[in-house]
């Protein structure tokens, strides 16, 4: 983390242009950091509050003109689909913030770093620094920016169902090891076959799951084992 008063490596590196830097070392302390620091309130909690209420504004926005046809209710799983832990700590893992964020001591040796809850609050509270500092317009702008690749997971169908990707970026960065799949059984006729996959970390199975094809039982098998990784 630099200190006060310089430019902030992680803005710096996507591009954000920001002008109190000290807000966003406010963005990125967790409350184990502040508290073990005596630094009162200078953690991220209220920021966090304010960006998960602006992320929320602007994809309901984006949806709203994207998708102009699209029924109330739709319309409301697909936010909530976009704003899911899942989705928040992808763009997390995309902008490294494990290596900017600041935590106590318990919460480093206990994996803080690669916790997909408390990455995904991290960049709410970003969100949130960046509406304070650039009002709901420019704000809108980064914030639409980050999340190009998640939308183009949700017009492709995929989103919240890439479980291999999230598990993969998860893995390597806790425990620097690479999940493997085998498919360990398939059963019924040639037309109507179902797979059972199975995931491996570092040779232990980790997740099972089944599906109508190899890769949709990969992604099942992926999804059991981010649920049980991620709690």
């Amino acid at each position: 983390m630099n200190q006060p008063g310089k430019k902030y490596n992680l803005l710096d590196d996507i591009e954000w242009k920001i002008k109190n830097s000290k807000l966003y070392e406010q963005a990125v302390t967790h409350t184990s950091y502040a508290h073990e620091k005596g630094l009162n309130n200078f953690h991220n909690e209220r920021l966090e509050f304010l960006g998960d209420a602006v992320l929320e504004l602007i994809i309901s926005d984006y949806l709203f003109y994207t998708y102009p046809d699209t029924p109330e209710g739709k319309l409301t799983k697909l936010r909530a689909d976009l704003v899911c832990e899942a989705s928040l700590a992808r763009l997390a893992f995309e902008l490294n913030l494990g290596k900017y964020i600041r935590l106590g001591k318990g919460e480093v040796v206990g994996g803080g770093v690669t916790r997909p809850s408390l990455l995904a609050d991290g960049v709410e509270a970003l969100i949130g620094a960046l509406y304070l500092e650039n009002g709901l317009e420019e704000c809108q702008n980064y914030v639409l920016e980050l999340y190009k690749p998640v939308f183009r997971d949700l017009q492709e169908g995929v989103l919240c169902r890439d479980f291999k990707t999230l598990l993969q970026e998860f893995v390597q960065a806790r425990f620097a090891v690479t999940p493997v799949y085998q498919i360990i059984d398939e059963s019924g006729p040639d037309h109507d076959k179902v797979f059972e996959a199975e995931v491996l970390m570092a040779k232990k199975p980790v997740g099972k799951g089944r599906g109508r094809s190899k890769k949709e039982a990969e992604q099942a098998a992926a999804k059991e084992a981010w649920n049980k990784l991620t709690p």
